[in-house]
């Protein structure tokens, strides 16, 4: 575990945890707030940082260990700082036939990232998911909110070029 986002100074420490605060008003303080108080905590930070979840835990009167069971259970959490823009690269059957695979490889060529993991620069955060449900376009990558399909491996960097601005 290592140290507070914040710098660890009790100063700057409140004032990181000063939205987290601001968040748990808004709840009763018991168990069952724990999904929703997770959620905007991570929309406030990106993330779930140590610090974070620690103070979560204190306020719902949980364990951290109960608070690491459910941040790891659910996908949807994120323990490390992620990516400006995320890209998902769907592995589902009509992909994979149509060459998502080698889709995959090179973004991940592109970046120097593997599956899962966030460029240096915080500018990219990746991930193979199992169908983004547009089989008609296969192979079909989504980066954030936009689709990009029928691809071939020569199209990546283009469309990569878009997002690093």
């Amino acid at each position: 575990m290592g140290q507070c986002q914040c710098g660890n100074s009790a100063e700057s420490k409140e004032k990181y945890l000063a939205p987290l605060k601001t968040i748990l008003e808004g709840y009763e303080g018991k168990q069952k707030d724990l999904i929703p108080v997770l959620q905007k905590a991570q929309d406030e930070y990106g993330y779930l940082p140590e610090e974070v979840i620690k103070e979560i835990a204190n306020a719902l009167n949980l364990s951290l260990s109960q608070v690491y069971g459910v941040v790891t259970f659910y996908s949807q959490f994120h323990l490390e700082p992620r990516g400006e823009n995320i890209i998902r690269v769907c592995m589902g059957t009509a992909c994979h036939v149509r060459g998502g695979g080698q889709v995959l490889n090179k973004i991940k060529e592109e970046l120097g990232v593997d599956d899962g993991e966030t460029t240096e620069d915080l500018k990219f955060t990746l991930e193979s998911v199992a169908c983004i449900g547009a089989c008609g376009l296969a192979p079909v990558i989504m980066v954030n909110d936009d689709t990009h399909g029928r691809l071939t491996p020569d199209k990546i960097p283009a469309i990569l070029d878009k997002y690093k601005a």
